[in-house]
């Protein structure tokens, strides 16, 4: 399939550092920044805005704080837009895997209309299948990206994204947060693997709710277990077995599932998975004004996603916001790369290891990120984000001081 180019003219990228003074707050700082970088030339009027944002999993202390959404949220009503802060739900068990959960979640990390001056929307519904399908312009691994429902509905799309390590894709940046976060149940299986969920037989009581949801006849109950319940009463249960020849990887077996005992497979290879994610991204931003800000704070080595955050592995390095997702993106590892490694974290006991076993490869001698997670490839999801012509990694940094 034929790809799309960029322009040669490199994008501008909007930066500030985390210093602050009596007269000027860091909330203050971050709305001179975004309106520095231009975020006044959508016309917001009368628009809904959709701010992606990853509220955090319960038990994580990384993600951002409140505050920084609700300094977007009030510029964007500054301009006459109607914001509203959103994700969609996750794959695996935890404190957002539906819309009840997931809204609880983020009230509970502080993210309430009240400390931020709008609503939290779930993009993708109850139980993670509200979804639109977007054909990807120049995909080459994804034809029709699966997004969730209300991020699409909006008219304008924002990302406010925590930027840090990322366990699969190398780093969490912009793309990370609109691609991964952005799709529906049924898109993250798509990105993470082939899209077909496997059922953790230990888990199943056999109540056949999934069964009863599957349109496509893929899940059946040949086998049993037996099971104790909480009177001591033995019993055997039937276990639900998914037909992968059958199953077309939506979801719905997922999020009918009260005992996590339905999960997606994670095979995709790194290099795909960031292949991807930049698709899905692009299937998010294209035709429509797009606008990123992205933090590089509590810069941790893995996702928020985590029901737990690790030592930041660089220190704090500032504010970044541009029209141009690939560009912000690539800003931030730049200067996390060129920053100096934190002590006593995963990246200098990942240094630690590779000395005491002979010598650090040289793919992660200068690259903190690949340090970190000698298993994936960051550059795979910028390269791929300009071949499809989702943006440039050559970049002007402006500093907002």
């Amino acid at each position: 399939m034929a790809t799309e180019t960029t322009a040669a003219v490199p994008a501008k990228v909007y930066y500030t550092n985390l210093r602050t003074h009596g007269r000027e707050s860091q909330i203050d700082k971050l709305k001179r920044l975004i309106r520095r970088a231009g975020i006044e030339q959508i016309d917001f009027e009368n628009k809904f805005v959709a701010i992606k944002i990853h509220f955090g999993e319960l038990g994580n202390l990384s993600f951002l704080r409140p505050n920084y959404a609700r300094a977007v949220a009030d510029v964007v009503k500054e301009l006459g837009g109607m914001p509203f802060l959103t994700d969609c739900n996750t794959l695996y068990v935890g404190s957002r895997k539906n819309a009840l959960e997931h809204i609880d979640c983020a009230y509970q990390n502080g993210f309430t209309p009240y400390a931020t001056g709008c609503q939290v929307i779930i993009a993708d519904g109850l139980k993670g299948t509200d979804e639109t399908l977007v054909p990807v312009r120049g995909g080459e691994y994804v034809q029709e990206a699966k997004i969730g429902h209300a991020l699409m509905d909006a008219d304008i799309v924002i990302s406010l994204t925590h930027f840090k390590g990322h366990e699969q894709a190398g780093f969490g940046g912009c793309m990370k947060n609109l691609g991964m976060g952005g799709g529906s149940r049924a898109g993250k299986m798509e990105q993470h693997a082939s899209g077909k969920p496997s059922v953790d037989a230990s888990r199943c009581v056999g109540c056949h709710a999934c069964e009863r949801i599957c349109a496509h006849g893929a899940v059946g109950f040949a086998g049993t277990r037996e099971r104790v319940l909480k009177n001591g009463q033995t019993v055997t249960t039937p276990v639900a077995s998914i037909d992968h020849e059958r199953c077309v990887g939506c979801g719905r077996c997922i999020g009918a599932c009260n005992q996590d005992a339905i999960e997606a497979d994670y095979d995709a290879a790194a290099d795909v998975l960031n292949c991807k994610i930049a698709e899905y991204t692009k299937a998010i931003v294209q035709d429509r004004p797009q606008f990123h800000i992205s933090l590089a704070i509590d810069i941790s080595p893995n996702c928020d996603c985590h029901g737990e955050n690790d030592t930041p592995i660089v220190p704090d390095l500032g504010m970044f916001a541009s029209f141009d997702p690939v560009a912000i993106d690539q800003a931030c590892i730049d200067m996390a790369i060129k920053a100096p490694a934190m002590p006593d974290t995963e990246l200098t006991e990942m240094r630690d290891k590779f000395e005491a076993a002979g010598g650090v490869p040289e793919r992660c001698q200068h690259d903190h990120f690949n340090m970190t997670h000698p298993d994936t490839n960051w550059r795979s999801m910028i390269e791929h984000g300009e071949k499809i012509g989702l943006g440039t990694s050559e970049y002007e940094l402006i500093e907002v001081k």
